[in-house]
C-alpha cells in the first residue's frame, strides 16, 4: 500500500491569522486519535517567489493508505473541525497524492 500525502491550503484574512494555532493544534488532536494518520506538519506561507494566490497557510497529512485518509475525511470529529474552521477562512484547497 502507498502512502498518501493530504495537502491542505488555507487562506486566513490578516484578522483571523491568530486562528491558525488553534487550527493545528486540532488537526494535531485529530492525529493523535486516529489510526493511520501518520504525521503533520504545517505553517504559514514564507517563499519570495508570491505564487501563493493568497493561501496564508499550509499542512501535509501523511497517511498509512487511502482507506486512513477516506477514514479522517469522514470522521465526526473532522467535521465538527470544519464547521469550526470554515467561517474563518476566504478559501481552501485540498490536494492528495500516493507518495512512493
Amino acid at each position: 500500500m502507498k502512502k498518501i500525502q493530504h495537502i491542505v491550503l488555507v487562506k486566513f484574512p490578516a484578522h483571523k491569522a491568530h486562528r491558525m494555532a488553534d487550527l493545528a493544534s486540532a488537526l494535531e488532536g485529530l492525529r493523535k486519535k486516529m489510526p493511520g494518520f501518520l504525521a503533520i506538519q504545517g505553517g504559514a506561507y514564507s517563499s519570495p517567489e508570491g505564487l501563493n494566490q493568497g493561501y496564508t497557510h499550509g499542512f501535509i497529512m501523511t497517511f498509512a493508505d487511502a482507506a486512513a485518509r477516506d477514514h479522517y475525511l469522514t470522521d465526526p470529529d473532522h467535521e465538527k473541525l470544519k464547521q469550526a474552521f470554515l467561517p474563518d477562512l476566504e478559501g481552501v484547497v485540498a490536494f492528495d497524492f500516493e507518495a512512493s
